[in-house]
């Protein structure tokens, strides 16, 4: 029986719950931006956009690590109607290889997601408890340069964005030879040189030695950065595999550093890890996308035996980093010119901005054909004065008004105006559509 739900005073009632956020105009213009440049990148690297529930059988993500924070501190759990126990999605690799499993698609797949993901935990700037991830997984493929395409995918996406403080870290976690080795001697060593840290390092040394690796804990960062690595403790397959991944970079020419204690958070990882971090963001907060290899979780979910590699970019974090660079100005930060600018993460621009001065359809008219045209196009509604549907204009980030006025009407013609200089000449209203998609590509 879940306990009675706390009382939720009055006025909180009717806002956003703790660790949400809305994401409104113009703001969301950005968001949609960072998608469809994704989308458009995934596509040429031959991915498909999967689109999984929003919530699933808790079993799929304790596959992650019965003994990580997420499953056993962060995850919303729930039993529905029907007594079933359901959580809501903390992590995007669970689904998509549940996915895999249950529909077999033929191999290699190669997927892209876009969703909200759902931690319960202690919300900080650029960190929610609902946030929204970008990711891709590939599965079926043990090739090393798939692994280096991933990651191309990735690095090439923050590129197309405007960033240029990026750096890309790699290590490998060995496989199902060489980790259980290195565990236990890291365990060992952990127990014998730090149990003077306290209850909770031994407890996390005595469930997974590996992620008190990945601890940002200050006071353990002196017997941290003492411990042996596990670069020194790979299988030669593991090591041929990393040498492989590190040459095809390099033939790249993406620049990377290998980080010994790099092993990620999830115990599904194997072999290749990688993390981008932003060195315009502050280091404890600087990881602004990674992933890796996991060449068993399909095979723990109950499918034939398949390697796979993904990763995810939270968008919260990374439209910081843009702003932190000034990759993505904001509306009272940018000029008319700079917001006019192709590729900058602003709200949309309007091709063209309607002032109706004649009244009856024409306009509801006028704007339906830029539409079709395909053009982006609007107008204001409700009997507005002409004065006041200027004003509109000008909000709308158009980069054209366009006046249908009653002297311009008896010419056959359309007054047009560059919204941000301010000149104004008349163009011919059947030749209106091409005039603007001139001016617009």
């Amino acid at each position: 029986m879940p306990p009675d739900p706390a009382p939720v005073d009055r006025a909180d009632a009717y806002r956003a719950p703790v660790g949400t956020h809305d994401v409104l105009p113009p703001d969301s213009a950005r968001w949609a931006r960072v998608v469809a440049t994704f989308a458009t990148r995934a596509a040429r690297f031959g991915y498909g956009l999967a689109v999984t529930p929003v919530f699933e059988h808790v079993e799929v993500f304790r596959r992650i690590g019965e003994a990580t924070d997420l499953v056993r501190k962060e995850m919303y759990e729930l039993v529905d109607r029907g007594g079933r126990a359901l959580a809501l999605r903390p992590d995007g690799t669970a689904p998509v290889v549940r996915a895999f499993v249950q529909h077999r698609p033929t191999p290699p797949w190669k997927v892209w997601y876009v969703a909200p993901h759902f931690r319960y935990e202690r919300p900080q700037k650029g960190r929610y408890r609902q946030h929204w991830q970008l990711g891709a997984e590939v599965l079926g493929v043990d090739d090393p340069d798939v692994d280096v395409e991933l990651i191309a995918l990735a690095h090439g996406f923050y590129r197309e964005l405007g960033l240029g403080r990026v750096s890309l870290l790699v290590n490998s976690m060995g496989d199902e030879t060489s980790r259980p080795a290195y565990v236990s001697v890291l365990r060992e060593y952990l127990l014998d040189h730090g149990r003077e840290l306290g209850a909770e390092f031994v407890e996390r040394v005595e469930a997974s030695p590996l992620r008190v690796l990945d601890s940002k804990r200050e006071d353990w960062l002196d017997v941290v950065e003492r411990a042996p690595q596990l670069t020194e403790h790979l299988s030669s397959a593991s090591r041929e595999h990393f040498e492989q991944v590190q040459a095809g970079l390099d033939a790249l020419g993406i620049a990377f550093e290998i980080a010994p204690r790099l092993v990620r958070g999830f115990d599904y990882y194997t072999r290749t890890t990688f993390e981008f971090v932003s060195d315009a963001l502050d280091s404890a907060q600087n990881a602004i996308g990674g992933g890796g290899r996991y060449d068993r979780l399909a095979e723990e979910m109950g499918g034939p035996p398949t390697p796979g590699i993904g990763f995810g970019i939270g968008i919260e974090r990374m439209l910081i980093a843009l702003d932190a660079e000034r990759a993505a100005p904001t509306e009272e930060a940018a000029s008319p010119g700079e917001r006019a600018r192709p590729g900058v993460l602003d709200a949309p621009l309007l091709d063209a901005f309607v002032v109706d001065a004649c009244g009856g359809s024409e306009a509801l008219l006028l704007v339906h054909e830029l539409r079709e045209d395909g053009l982006a196009a609007d107008r204001a509604y409700g009997d507005r004065s002409v004065k006041a549907q200027w004003k509109m204009a000008d909000r709308s980030r158009a980069r054209f008004g366009v006046m249908l006025g009653p002297d311009e009407a008896t010419r056959g013609a359309v007054a047009v105006k560059n919204l941000a200089s301010g000149e104004q000449i008349e163009v011919p209203r059947p030749a209106l559509a091409a005039w603007l998609r001139e001016r617009s590509s």
